[in-house]
Parts: structure tokens; C-alpha cells; sequence
């Protein structure tokens, strides 16, 4: 079964950076495109960036030149570097295969950006 684990959430000043990290345990993890998800409770989840099997990066617009996605296929992990912090990034933040999966939902991790 496969499954992923997000981690490195917390509270964060505007304008202040955060690394989130997401761990997978499936062994074909180095084939799939992930993304970065993220939701807050008035909105529907959305995409923030993916990530192709060989490092090709998307970007949501309203994180484009903020957020870094990365990945070490050998470690299955993934990685989200955020700057430039903005209270509006205030969201549970998920990882996913790209298009993402119902059954890899995990519990996420969350990111408050506040004064």
C-alpha cells in the first residue's frame, strides 16, 4: 500500500520560509510525478506544484517564484522549499501522486503564516 507522509509545518512570520518534506514508501516512487497540495477549510484542495519522475517542475501562479519543489528518488523524498511567506499560504499541505490519488490522502501538515 502506498503511502506518504508529510512533515515540517508550523507557524511562520509573512515573509519568512519553510521546508516541508513528504516521505513515501512505495518502491515505484522514482516513476510517479508527484505534486504538492494544499487546502484550507473554505476552499477545495488545490494544486500548488508537481514534480515529473525525472525533477520537470510546475508551478501553481500564486507560488510561481516562491516555492521550490525537489525530489530524491533514491531516498523516496520529496521536498517543498517556501519563501516569501504570505498569510494566504496558510493551508494544510499535502503530498500526492500527480493527478493525485484518493487512497494517498494522508494527514498532511499544516503551515500558518501569521504575525
Amino acid at each position: 500500500q502506498v503511502q506518504f507522509v508529510e512533515s515540517g509545518g508550523g507557524l511562520v512570520q509573512p515573509g519568512g520560509s519553510l521546508r516541508l518534506s513528504c516521505a513515501a514508501s512505495s518502491s515505484a516512487f522514482h516513476v510517479l510525478s508527484m505534486g504538492w497540495y494544499r487546502q484550507t477549510p473554505d476552499e477545495q484542495r488545490e494544486l500548488v506544484a508537481s514534480i515529473s519522475s525525472d525533477g520537470s517542475t510546475y508551478y501553481g501562479d500564486s507560488v510561481k517564484g516562491r516555492f521550490t519543489a525537489s525530489r530524491d528518488n533514491a531516498k523516496k523524498t520529496m521536498t517543498l522549499q517556501m519563501k516569501e511567506l504570505k498569510a494566504e499560504d496558510t493551508a494544510v499541505y499535502y503530498c500526492n501522486t500527480f493527478p493525485s490519488v484518493r487512497d494517498f490522502w494522508g494527514q498532511g501538515t499544516q503551515v500558518t503564516v501569521s504575525s
